[in-house]
């Protein structure tokens, strides 16, 4: 079983002509509402892979009953929810140019319980987006620990950093994640790379790179009509921790994310085209070649 711990959120995902400058204002050319929220995301992910997987997230008093949760029922996520009441669901505002550029604004609603909660020990974790302090009591008495700090980076001390990087058994981040955390840790790297048995860095168009045992391997992106860049990096978790549960090398783990990824950008959402182990295999074979997966 993959526990994946933190947000479960409501997406308002528009496009926008251009980002403004501060102070600036800009057209938004589309909208649209949609699930998502990190942990959620890349448990929705592994369910459709054919993964054993169960959510630890916080929601309001609105999702019980939701379309949502209806939603994560059909796609065979398990739930371990605290169920905040008087507070929303986790919601998302998010914006993206036509470059593919994005920013994000996030409210915590009903999150804001994981900051005076106690997690059980996990055999096997993923920390997702979630308060930090929970997420170093997680990391502490975790068996097998990946974590991913995502767009709650800011909300991250130094020393909470440090504390959760120096325990877990895997990190993935993207480049400008790796770029803060190494800035706000006064680390290089190779210093972060050297801290974390295993780390898997993503570059959007430019792949993502393993770092192992002191050794680096370059996967790159699968080449697709890119519709929504959003729930990427979550569809690669989702696609890494499913192969790394069946015992398949790191590398394979790495390529399977990269096709799981790219199946998520084809259709604006982070859930709306995740793929079943099946189309995975298809869409593998033909960039990757033919392996056992």
């Amino acid at each position: 079983m993959i526990h994946i711990v933190g947000h479960t959120a409501v997406d308002h995902i528009s496009r926008v002509s251009a980002l403004p400058a501060k102070n600036g204002s800009s057209t938004i050319l589309h909208r649209k509402v949609l699930f998502g929220g990190g942990a959620a995301n890349i448990a929705t992910g592994i369910a459709r892979l054919g993964g054993e997987v169960t959510l630890v997230s916080a929601v309001g008093s609105d999702f019980p009953g939701s379309a949502y949760e209806t939603w994560l029922k059909e796609n065979g996520v398990n739930t371990k929810f605290y169920t905040v009441s008087g507070k929303n669901t986790p919601t998302a505002f998010m914006f993206t140019d036509p470059l593919g550029d994005q920013i994000t604004f996030f409210e915590w609603g009903a999150s804001e319980i994981f900051k005076v909660s106690d997690p059980p020990a996990f055999p096997f974790v993923h920390m997702a987006t979630a308060d930090p302090e929970f997420n170093m009591k997680v990391a502490e008495n975790a068996g097998f620990s990946s974590f991913d700090p995502g767009q709650d980076l800011h909300r991250y001390s130094a020393e909470q950093l440090y504390s959760i990087i120096s325990k877990i058994s895997l990190l993935f981040a993207n480049q400008h994640e790796v770029e803060s955390m190494c800035r706000m840790m006064d680390l290089s790297l190779d210093d972060l790379t050297t801290i974390v048995p295993m780390a898997v860095f993503t570059s959007g168009a430019d792949g993502s790179t393993l770092y192992q045992e002191g050794k680096s391997i370059h996967i790159p992106a699968i080449p697709v009509r890119l519709a929504d860049p959003t729930g990427a990096g979550d569809a690669y978790r989702a696609g890494f921790l499913t192969a790394y549960t069946k015992g398949l090398p790191p590398v394979v783990c790495c390529r399977i994310g990269t096709v799981t990824a790219s199946y998520a950008v084809e259709v604006e959402g982070c859930q709306t085209n995740l793929a079943d182990w099946n189309d995975m295999k298809v869409r593998y074979e033909q960039f990757f070649g033919s392996t056992d997966v």
